[in-house]
Order: C-alpha cells, then structure tokens, then sequence
C-alpha cells in the first residue's frame, strides 16, 4: 500500500500569520507508514513556547490514508465529557462500534463535574450548574432523560445577585434543568445501556500514531488499541500537545485557535443557611451576581438536589469571574498553597459582600476545597457542529464549535456520530466531499462568565439552519 503525505513548508509568523503562496513537498510512504528516506533528517526540537507550537502544528505532515475501510470499523473517542459520550451513543445507533478513553478517577463527565464528600454525604456540582433547552432534537433526548429519572427540573428561585444584597429574581424563563443526583450521574448513565462502546478510564492518551491505515494511540507508551478514526473530544493545552505531532496540521491548526477562560470553583459547607441582608436566610437557590470583580455565580446545591429546605449542612458552589481566574491564574494540576488560601479568602469575602453582610459575619464553613478549571470555557467560536479531516480520518467534538453550554456539547457530539457514520457508508471516491470546518473563521462568544443558557436572558439561540446537514 502507498500512501501521500503533504508537508505545507510556508513560511510561518507570529498569529498564525501564513504567507499568502505556501508550497508542497510529496513523499511517499510504504505499507509501514514510513516516509521513505531521501536525505538525512535533523530530528525536531519542540519548545514551549506558544511560537515554536504553532510553527511546529503548521508545518507537520498531513497523513493520508488510502487503505479500504474495515467492514466493522472502531472509532477511538479521545474525552469522556458529554460531547464524547454523545457521539459514542450515536454512533452505536448507526451500527459503529467505539472506544471512549476519559481521564476521570471518578466518573466520566468532564464539565459535568459533581464531587461527593464522605462520610458527610456533601454533594457540589462544581463546573456545570444546570441547563436549558432551545433545540428540538436536544429537548427530546432531555424528556427521554426525565422519564428515565436522571434529569429534573430546577424549580428554585435563580435570578441576579447585585452587590450589597439586592436580589431580582427571574420572573420569566425557560425551564432549567438539573441531573437528579448531581450533574456527574447524568454522565455516568448515559452509556450504561450501549453493547458497541468500550470505555477505558482512568487513561490520558498521550500519542496519535497513523501505521498501516490505522490510528494507534498509547499512554506514555502503553499501547491503547487501533482504530479506523479518531475523535478528539476535549480541548486546551492537553489536545494541543497530543495534536502537535500527529499527522494533522489542518485538526491541530482549528484546535490551537480555540480560546479559554480559567475559572476557579469553591466549594463550601455551613452548618446553618447562609444569612442574608435583613433575612435569615437567602431567598435564592442560584445567583448570577453582579458587581463583584471575583464572583460570578454561587448557588445551594443542598436545595437545588435534595430539595431540602431545612437542615444542614448546606452546600454551596461558588464560581469566580473569568477576569478573576486569569488574574490568579496557576498550573492548576499544583495549586501552590499561598494562592490556595489567598483566593478562597478572597472568594469568601466576596460573597459576604454580595450577600450585604458586615465585615466578618459570614459564617465559617465547615468545609471548603478550591479548585481551578484552567481551561473552562470558551470565549470564541467557528459556530460548526464538528470538524472533521476526511483525509486523516479524524474529527472534533464539543461545545465550543457551537457556542458554551451542555446543548452545543451534546449537538456536536450527534452531529460529528453522524458525520463520521455517513463518511463509512460512503464508497470513498471523494473522501473531500466530506471535509468539514478545517478553515472555518472564529467569532467571539458572548454569554455569562459559566457558559450560555439558551433563552434565559439574552443568550443567543443556536441557528437550527447551521446544523441541519450535520446533526440528523
């Protein structure tokens, strides 16, 4: 077998700045997948630097793959968050088999975070907070997902918080919606049924190899089987790295644009209801809040879950401003402790602040754990359902294509199912027919500091017409 790799030697500057007339170079590779030599390579050194990365992401060689299909082809889902999940169930539904591989010691979910602390039974959502709904397709996997008692609907007052403790609630808003158990048992369930999908966790898959028409992924070495495609469904500096050197310039050139905010979550637990400004008790559930430079959003998670309405402990999460998160922002897999005490001290005064609290009468938590989403959320977009390299059998999934809430993770995850599906049944005459959002534009993405929430306030709904083709 023979196969074509093109290697794009533009000249590359900063800002992912190409020259306008890039050149090709052909090699040809054997059935090994290795390029036949024709002088002796310098082997590469990659830098850190944000430069060298995308010098080395423009200029990498562009797998092809030539070989038939397998009859029974096997997708490898590289993210377990409910964009990955999603695209593993309906592939399943088109008769596709999957692996999917999560780095999750607890759970699959990614941004579906909810972290239980025994042996006090404490339960915090701690990244996605709930969810509304705007889509037709979305609203009947959501119905299918209340009958089947992992979805509820979030009745509780949720409205603005401004500093000093004024707050207005939502009078008139779409149904929110919550998992019944916390927003991880939602991810947990989803796949629970299926007999097509493999999922292996914990496992950080940390190389993309193409080899005799094939993608062989492995963990520091460790070989994690072969697949006919690849899915890519998780972003920042992680999905950077894996797609430096895997053979897809055009995948890797779309991830690298994407832009995050960092968001840190502090989780705490009062023995009594927090007070409120000439109240005992804060007459809401959840809080946009307004006019705090550190705090964006808090919420009881104790009420929003058990419904409780007395009684202790009570639960709270609460999320920090995007500016806040990029002001202290740390590698967040070593959170030095200085930063650690500095932030939730901060935090804490915050909140009393926002709740019109004196100086110093916010009661102590019980129980505090602070933790920074250092890739949290979108703040741009090429508004597509997915992308997808039909040449080096790889795709893309997740929210960000689309916008920044659990909607656009689970259309995406559909849409590039059905996509990579349809890419199998077709004969291959022209695998280009198939390419999709290697050179869409980016747009900036509007929305509040935790993500968009479809018809609550002003967020945009997300365009049905750009789906069509894509999400069936």
């Amino acid at each position: 077998m023979v196969a074509t790799v093109l290697v794009n030697t533009s000249k590359v500057f900063p800002l992912f700045g190409l020259c306008p007339f890039p050149t090709q170079k052909t090699f040809t590779m054997n059935a090994q997948n290795q390029k036949l030599p024709s002088k002796t390579r310098k082997k590469p050194s990659y830098g850190a630097s944000r430069r060298s990365a995308l010098k080395k992401t423009f200029t990498q060689e562009q797998v092809t793959f030539t070989a038939p299909l397998s009859s029974d082809p096997l997708v490898g889902i590289i993210g377990g968050g409910i964009s990955g999940l999603l695209c593993a169930s309906f592939l399943e539904k088109r008769g596709v088999r999957s692996t999917v591989f999560d780095t999750g010691v607890h759970g699959l979910g990614g941004r579906l975070g909810t972290r239980v602390v025994d042996p006090n039974s404490l339960v915090f959502d701690h990244a996605a907070q709930f969810f509304t709904v705007s889509d037709s397709r979305f609203a009947e996997l959501v119905h299918g997902w209340i009958d089947k008692g992992l979805v509820s609907e979030w009745k509780g007052p949720i409205g603005e918080l401004q500093s000093g403790g004024k707050f207005v609630p939502f009078l008139s808003s779409p149904p929110r919606y919550i998992a019944t158990h916390g927003m991880r048992s939602l991810a947990d369930s989803l796949l629970s049924q299926a007999r097509l999908v493999n999922v292996v966790r914990p496992c950080w898959v940390s190389k993309l190899e193409p080899f005799n028409g094939m993608w062989h992924l492995s963990e520091n070495g460790k070989p994690c089987g072969q697949f006919d495609a690849i899915v890519i469904a998780h972003n920042g500096k992680c999905a950077n790295r894996l797609l430096m050197t895997s053979g897809l310039p055009s995948i890797a050139k779309q991830m690298k644009r994407l832009e995050l905010s960092s968001i840190w979550a502090l989780l705490a637990a009062f023995e009594d209801p927090l007070p409120f400004l000439g109240a005992t008790e804060v007459p809401f559930e959840g809080a946009f809040v307004r006019g705090i430079d550190s705090l964006s959003w808090m919420a009881n998670n104790t009420k929003k879950l058990q419904n409780s309405q007395t009684g202790g402990p009570h639960c709270w999460t609460f999320l920090s401003t995007a500016s806040y998160g990029k002001q202290n922002k740390v590698p967040q897999e070593n959170i030095p402790t200085a930063t650690a005490s500095r932030v939730t001290a901060g935090m804490l005064d915050s909140v009393e602040a926002a709740l019109g609290l004196s100086k110093g009468s916010l009661p102590k938590p019980s129980y505090t754990r602070l933790q920074l989403w250092g890739a949290a959320l979108p703040t741009n977009t090429p508004r597509i359902p997915c992308i997808f390299d039909p040449f080096g059998r790889a795709g893309i999934c997740g929210d960000w294509l689309l916008g920044s809430n659990i909607e656009s993770a689970v259309l995406s995850g559909i849409a590039l199912a059905n996509h990579i599906a349809d890419y199998f049944q077709s004969t291959g005459a022209d695998p280009a027919e198939f390419a999709v959002g290697l050179n869409q534009e980016f747009q900036p993405l509007e929305g509040h500091d935790i993500g968009q929430f479809p018809g609550l306030g002003s967020d945009d709904k997300i365009n049905e017409a750009q789906l069509y083709e894509l999400a069936k």
